[in-house]
């Protein structure tokens, strides 16, 4: 069982329950993998977030929903079994709150570090390979990252690791300079 993270939010909870069940039946790195495609589902997919947060879909048929979700994704039977369990508890709107608990659990156990690079433009891999390397020389660890493009950067990146955020993007370089001129004008 994983001590080291217990916290009272609903989230975390139904986080930990998961986890714990995944450990016991040997599925840890299945669930994650499904996690993180629902993950990436949900920030593309308004009708996943209308289904998992409307209170007029009735839980019944939020559970429906998530299942064949899962069912077509080919997620693990677990996976399956607990978003359905989610939705009839009236509680696939924390979700997202699950997932990034089960996230946290994750990395404590297996000592991973996760980062979120958002780019103004599309990466490439021998931009990300560099991006990791300098990770991995500043965090002692092989970070694992996770890309995605916000063209309101206009250039730069912004780099997220666990709470700190490093951001070297032209926005805000450019909002910065704004801010002084105000100040010094």
């Amino acid at each position: 069982m994983a001590d080291d993270f217990r916290t009272t939010t609903v989230g975390a909870r139904y986080a930990q329950a998961l986890f714990d069940l995944a450990d016991e039946g040997g599925a840890l790195d299945a669930v994650r993998a499904d996690l993180k495609s629902l993950r990436k589902a949900w920030g593309e997919s308004a009708d996943l977030r209308r289904l998992a947060t409307s209170p007029v879909i009735s839980n019944e048929d939020q559970a429906r929903g998530l299942i064949a979700i899962a069912d077509k994704a080919g997620f693990d039977g677990l996976t399956r079994k607990f978003l359905g369990l989610l939705a009839q508890n009236g509680r696939s709107g924390d979700l997202t709150a699950v997932i990034a608990g089960f996230d946290r659990l994750y990395a404590i156990r297996t000592g991973l570090v996760s980062a979120e690079v958002v780019s103004a433009a599309p990466l490439d891999a021998a931009q990300m390979n560099a991006i990791k390397a300098s990770l991995r020389k500043a965090l002692g660890k092989d970070p694992e990252l996770e890309a995605r493009v916000d063209p309101a950067l206009l250039g730069g990146l912004k780099v997220k690791v666990g709470s700190r955020l490093y951001d070297a993007s032209l926005k805000t370089k450019l909002d910065q300079m704004k801010f002084a001129l105000k100040r010094a004008g």
